[in-house]
């Protein structure tokens, strides 16, 4: 009995000794963390926004040289290499003006195909854009044009001020003067009946 209860006792020492162990290690992780601002201190967030940025402009400015270049080539297909001009008589000259103005002409046809082409595809989304709002149920409202609402008055007060003087009679409605005729005054009419003439 001795034995086991000797051993009981190092067993429980050792189980106290263990969790003694976690809570220490437990304590010095939740030290560090409190301690540990964490991997992205504000330094190294403004360094890498730096190289970021360098990187980007980097990016950018390759991205421009490749388009300057690649345009270059472009332009250089397109138009051809030039024609040497010093020292050239009048019918080799002749000659290159019809090719340039050959040329030219084909470019201006190929120019006008383009822009046909352009204004039927936006005429046909324009057409697929009603047709879809009007299948969703959806409308698009125009734009309206503003407008003011006294611009009619002040037209009118502009020509009342330049015209002092105006003819108030052209104003007034007209008045038959057959309206205020006394009963006497008044002529007998053939198409009324009798009593209404006497």
């Amino acid at each position: 009995m001795a034995d086991l209860s000797e051993e009981e006792k190092r067993k429980r020492e050792e189980k106290e000794r263990k969790k003694a162990d976690v809570r220490k290690r437990l304590e010095e992780a939740a030290k560090a963390k409190k301690g540990k601002k964490g991997f992205m201190t504000p330094e190294r967030k403004k360094k890498l926004r730096q190289l970021l940025r360098k990187k980007a402009a980097e990016e950018l400015k390759k991205e421009q040289e490749r388009k300057a270049g690649e345009r270059k080539k472009i332009i250089l297909q397109r138009t051809g290499q030039p024609k040497p001009l010093d020292g050239v008589n009048e019918p080799t000259l002749q000659a290159i003006l019809k090719e340039y103005h050959k040329r030219m002409s084909e470019l201006e046809d190929a120019k006008y195909d383009l822009e046909y082409e352009v204004r039927q595809k936006d005429y046909l989304i324009n057409e697929l854009t009603i047709q879809v709002n009007d299948l969703r149920g959806k409308f698009v409202k125009p734009t309206l044009k503003k407008v003011s609402k006294y611009e009619g008055k002040f037209e009118k007060l502009k020509a009342i001020a330049k015209n002092t003087e105006m003819d108030y009679r052209a104003n007034l409605k007209n008045v038959s003067k057959d309206k205020f005729k006394l009963g006497e005054e008044k002529e007998k009419r053939k198409d009324a009946p009798e009593w209404a003439n006497k």
